[in-house]
């Protein structure tokens, strides 16, 4: 798969997964006390946040940045190098820590921590995904 190919097919994942983390969490915090609707969207996290590491990965490879030790580390890579700043770096970190105690559970324990991801952080994604889209879709080969 060529990186447009790559490139595309991620921010795509990318943003259905936010889309419905919207639908389900609905700006509404009693929204995270259903189980169906709390799985719904940690399970969305989870994807793209994957999707985000995925895409994060093949842009440090196609940089020549290395490889990053820890699948987070390659936020770390991308901030030294200037493709992020440091708040989305973080927020995406932060994204991280929260799903890497949360899928060790049946539920999440602190509904606090995850309406904090939710009204503070999940956007990190779409501003990763323009940002990576903005500067780098037009220097790939199709």
């Amino acid at each position: 798969m060529n990186m447009q190919d790559v490139l595309v097919n991620k921010i795509s994942t990318i943003e259905r997964c936010v889309k419905r983390i919207h639908q389900e969490y609905n700006h509404t915090p009693e929204n995270l006390i259903d189980l169906t609707k709390q799985d719904s969207i940690v399970m969305n996290i989870q994807r793209a946040y994957e999707a985000t590491i995925d895409l994060s990965v093949h842009m440090i490879s196609e940089r020549k940045l290395g490889f990053p030790k820890l699948r987070m580390d390659a936020f770390s890579l991308l901030y030294e190098d200037g493709i992020i700043d440091a708040k989305l770096a973080t927020s995406l970190l932060r994204i991280g820590e929260f799903l890497s105690t949360a899928l060790k559970k049946d539920t999440v324990e602190e509904i606090d921590i995850l309406e904090s991801i939710l009204t503070d952080d999940i956007d990190a994604f779409l501003k990763f995904t323009l940002l990576i889209n903005y500067r780098f879709a037009s220097s790939f080969s199709y």
